[in-house]
């Protein structure tokens, strides 16, 4: 019986003989295939990892836009009652500490022309006790103090002979307040379309 021989089997060597012009072209071939596939992979690199970066610059860009509007809502959520305190409370008291300079600040100019012809003050009675006391000690003038049911407590009518002018604190603290009011349902609204 006769086994198989694994061994290897001599062969024959075949010289290959280049001549030295095809050698060097042959030589510069391999190294422009081996340049340019270099070069392919360096630019598929850069270009994955430019796609990469822009991926993440978004993530980055939403969260932090998600964030903010995060932090803004909880901001105006905190500022919400302090603001309707102001308006509800501080504002109608400071609109009644100040009507009375108010209203001296209204009468200076326009009585100075006419110092000789009384001017009738009308308040709500509530606030015509604070106006007359201090109104009286700033001026001179010919005053007449006329209380009026109907007037609410921020607001006074200065008669002239000829001309009258409308002092309305009231309607002042109204308007703040119904601005605040109005940004704070508006901006719930946004948030619950959003």
């Amino acid at each position: 019986m006769t086994l198989e021989s694994f061994e290897a089997e001599e062969t024959e060597e075949q010289e290959l003989a280049l001549d030295a012009a095809a050698f060097e072209e042959a030589k510069l071939s391999a190294f422009e295939t081996g340049y340019q596939a270099g070069w392919d992979d360096a630019v598929a690199a850069q270009n994955a990892e430019t796609a990469r970066l822009h991926s993440d610059l978004g993530q980055n860009l939403q969260a932090l836009s998600f964030t903010y509007h995060e932090a803004r809502a909880e901001m105006l959520d905190a500022l919400r009652p302090l603001l309707f305190e102001i308006c509800e409370k501080l504002l109608p008291q400071l609109a009644h500490d100040s009507l009375a300079g108010v209203v001296v600040e209204q009468l200076m100019p326009v009585a100075e022309g006419l110092t000789s012809v009384p001017i009738v003050v009308t308040a709500n009675p509530v606030a015509l006790s604070q106006i007359e006391g201090i109104v009286a000690h700033k001026t001179d003038l010919p005053l007449s103090f006329v209380a009026e049911q109907t007037l609410g407590e921020g607001q006074v009518y200065l008669r002239f002979s000829e001309s009258e002018t409308r002092i309305d604190l009231d309607a002042v603290v109204a308007a703040i307040s119904n601005a605040v009011t109005t940004y704070f349902n508006a901006d719930l609204k946004d948030e619950t379309d959003v």
